[in-house]
C-alpha cells in the first residue's frame, strides 16, 4: 500500500473512472440510435394522459467492499435507491422494478442477503418488484454484478420543468455518506494504510467496509413536497459530484451555506490525499439531493421536511461551493 505521505494525489481519473470520458462514451451512445430523452434522468414515453418513465442503474464498484467483508445485506438497497432517485429527480413516482444479478457461480447465501435489501428498499419507497433475472456467466463475470430497471408513472403536470430560474432558491436533503458513486476512488484510498475490517477512526464501533457501506438514502419521500411547493428542477447528486447541479439548467448556483460533510469524506480526502476540488467532482459531500424552487416556496419546503436551505440561483455558468468554483 502507498504511503500517503510521499505527497501522491489521488484523482477518480487515475484510478480508472474519467468522468469526461463516460460522459461523451453516453453521448456517443445515444446519438448513435437518436435517443431523444426528455428528461436528464428519466426516459419518458407518452401513454396518453400520463408519462411511463423509465431508468436504469447498478450498484458500481460498491460491491467489491461488500465481497470483500462479505455483506450484502445492504446493496441490494443501494440497487433500488439509485434508480428511484432518478426518477424523483425529474418529478416522476416510482411503480415498480425488475432487478438482474450476473454471478460466475450459484451462490445461496449471496442470493439470499441480496434480496435481503432489495426487500428493504422496496418496502421504503413503496415499490413492487415484478420480477428479475439471475445470470450464471462464468467467463463473463468475475464474482458478481447487480443492477435493475425502475418503472414510474406522472400525470402530465407533474413532471418538473427541469430548468432552475434565475433567483431561485437551493435546498439540499442530506446524504446517508459516500452512497453509489466514486467508490473507486474511496476504495484506492480507504486501502493505502488499511484494511476494510479496520476500525473506522472517527466510530470504533464500525469498520472502515461498513462504513463505506453505508446504504444509498432513498428520496421519494420528498415528491409530494416538491410539488406542492412548486419546484422547478432537481439534481441527484450522483457521478460527477456537485457538477450534477448543472443537470438544473446554465446558471450559477451559489452554494454558500452547505450541509456538513459525514467524517467519511474527511477520511477518504486525508487518505487519498485528495483536492477538495477533487471531492466535490466525485462525492456528494454530504447533500445527496437538491432542489431549485421559488424563493418564497423555500422556508415552507425547509419546515415540512429536513432538507436546509443552502444557496440560490444566479446569472452564469457554474457551481460555487466552499471556495471552489466547478463547471
Amino acid at each position: 500500500m502507498t504511503d500517503p505521505a510521499d505527497g501522491e494525489r489521488l484523482t477518480y481519473a487515475d484510478t480508472g473512472v474519467d468522468i469526461e470520458a463516460s460522459e461523451d462514451a453516453t453521448a456517443a451512445l445515444l446519438e448513435a440510435f437518436g435517443s431523444d430523452l426528455t428528461t436528464e434522468y428519466a426516459g419518458l414515453l407518452d401513454i396518453g394522459d400520463r408519462y411511463l418513465a423509465l431508468a436504469t442503474d447498478g450498484v458500481g464498484t460498491k460491491l467489491l467492499v461488500a465481497e470483500a467483508i462479505e455483506d450484502f445485506s445492504t446493496i441490494g438497497i443501494d440497487c433500488i435507491a439509485m434508480n428511484v432517485n432518478d426518477l424523483v429527480a425529474a418529478g416522476v413516482e416510482p411503480v415498480a422494478f425488475v432487478d438482474y444479478l450476473a454471478v460466475d457461480e450459484p451462490d445461496d447465501d449471496l442470493t439470499n442477503e441480496i434480496g435481503e435489501g432489495l426487500a428493504v428498499g422496496l418496502e421504503e419507497a413503496d415499490l413492487t418488484l415484478l420480477g428479475g433475472e439471475t445470470a450464471v456467466m462464468p467467463e463473463v463475470v468475475s464474482g458478481f454484478d447487480l443492477a435493475g430497471t425502475c418503472a414510474g408513472l406522472a400525470g402530465k403536470d407533474e413532471i418538473l420543468e427541469g430548468e432552475a430560474a434565475v433567483g431561485d432558491a437551493l435546498v439540499g436533503f442530506p446524504s446517508n455518506g459516500i452512497h453509489s458513486n466514486g467508490l473507486t476512488l474511496a476504495r484506492e484510498a480507504a486501502t493505502r494504510e488499511h484494511d476494510y475490517t479496520d476500525p473506522f477512526p472517527h466510530d470504533d464501533d464500525r469498520s472502515i467496509g461498513e462504513e463505506l457501506l453505508r446504504p444509498t438514502r432513498i428520496y421519494t419521500d420528498l415528491l409530494e413536497p416538491m410539488r406542492t411547493h412548486d419546484v422547478r428542477a432537481a439534481a441527484h447528486v450522483t457521478g460527477g459530484g456537485w457538477t450534477n447541479l448543472t443537470r438544473m439548467g446554465e446558471r450559477r448556483y451559489v452554494v454558500d451555506d452547505p450541509l456538513p460533510a459525514q467524517p467519511v469524506f474527511e477520511f477518504v480526502q486525508e487518505e487519498g490525499n485528495v483536492t477538495d476540488e477533487e471531492m466535490h467532482r466525485t462525492f456528494n459531500m454530504g447533500t445527496g439531493f437538491v432542489v431549485a424552487l421559488p424563493e418564497e416556496q423555500a422556508e415552507s419546503l425547509v419546515a415540512e421536511t429536513d432538507g436546509q436551505l443552502i444557496g440560490r440561483v444566479e446569472d452564469g455558468d457554474a457551481v460555487e461551493i466552499r471556495g471552489l468554483s466547478l463547471s
